[in-house]
């Protein structure tokens, strides 16, 4: 399904979101040819209505939105792009135009910081140490992590509790990636569990 420019006199709004997140970004619009050039060159490219021209997003900053995946509404006059931010969407140096910050959906983050540290093996990461060692480590790991953070759940110190369950998760992600597991696989669980 190709995108209605018709419908709004050529020019169709589109929402981008950080693909790991799914934080909300920036809104821009797009007219045909900048819809184009963003699926050929992967980089969200939108029409600016006070230049009256093409804007890549990054193109003085550096802080490119590259996209990850386009999609389109039920109506097909509104785009909704997952991308991945080299930088701080927004031309104030905040992450989103919409002025937020927030920790929803860091897991998703957390998962590609464990993933990056892996794969640039720097001997100085906690976290790649522990993948070297091997399943049974990190496996090892998790099972003290809940341990400590059931006895910490007996207590009444809401910072030593939430501080073990974030160890937790972080293990958790570890074990997901040495499985070869991802986050949004246990989610697929979850979900048809609701069913």
């Amino acid at each position: 399904m190709k995108p209605d420019f018709d419908k709004s006199n050529g020019l169709i709004p589109v929402i981008v979101q950080d693909d790991a997140s799914l934080q909300v970004l920036m809104l821009g619009y797009m007219n045909e040819e900048a819809y184009t050039r963003t699926l050929l060159e992967k980089k969200v490219t939108f029409f600016s209505r006070s230049r009256n021209r093409l804007w890549t997003k990054g193109e003085t900053s550096g802080n490119f939105l590259w996209v990850n995946d386009i999609r389109l509404d039920c109506d097909g006059d509104t785009l909704l792009i997952l991308a991945k931010a080299d930088g701080p969407a927004c031309h104030t140096g905040a992450v989103s135009c919409f002025n937020t910050h927030t920790s929803k959906g860091f897991l998703y983050r957390l998962e590609q910081i464990i993933h990056q540290r892996i794969e640039d093996n720097d001997d100085s990461s906690y976290t790649n140490k522990l993948f070297k060692k091997g399943i049974n480590k990190v496996a090892q790991k998790v099972g003290e992590e809940a341990v400590e953070l059931v006895i910490e759940a007996k207590d009444n110190n809401a910072d030593l509790f939430k501080n073990e369950a974030a160890d937790l998760l972080y293990h958790f992600l570890i074990l997901l990636k040495i499985k070869g597991h991802a986050l949004e696989e246990i989610e697929q669980v979850l979900l048809k569990r609701q069913k």
